[in-house]
């Protein structure tokens, strides 16, 4: 039921936010076997939905993330977080730990496909992602 859920959740979001890819983290290697296999289900369910809706999608290790943001692949998530608010000119980042990672990844393929330029995309129009969240707090999950 949980997988079903994630699955038409992120149908939804593709469908009301229209993106042209997903980024997603990979998984790192725990000790918590368990923990490791339902995070991967959730990650496949997620990827599916994705595919389904034509989206190309690309991965990102956990280091390669932190290491795009803050320059330190083994930086807290304190670190990365404070770097975010820089980066985007925000005051405030989702209080949730996982939107904050989200919105890294996100910033993370943003640097891989423009150059590191934040305030610049490839495609769509050109848009400036720190002025997109301080406009769509809503919108960011």
């Amino acid at each position: 039921m949980k997988l079903r859920a994630i699955f038409r959740s992120t149908q939804e979001i593709i469908d009301r936010h229209l993106p042209d890819e997903l980024a997603i983290e990979a998984q790192f290697f725990g000790k918590n076997v368990q923990s490791m296999l339902k995070l991967g289900r959730a990650q496949g369910v997620a990827i599916a939905a994705a595919l389904q809706r034509d989206l190309s999608v690309v991965e990102y290790a956990p280091k390669r993330v932190k290491q795009s943001i803050t320059g330190n692949g083994n930086a807290a998530k304190e670190q990365v977080a404070a770097m975010l608010l820089s980066i985007l000119g925000l005051r405030e980042l989702p209080s949730s730990t996982d939107a904050t990672d989200a919105v890294a990844v996100a910033v993370c393929h943003h640097f891989a496909n423009s150059g590191g330029a934040i305030g610049r995309t490839k495609g769509r129009g050109g848009k400036d992602w720190g002025a997109f969240l301080r406009n769509n707090p809503d919108r960011v999950i």
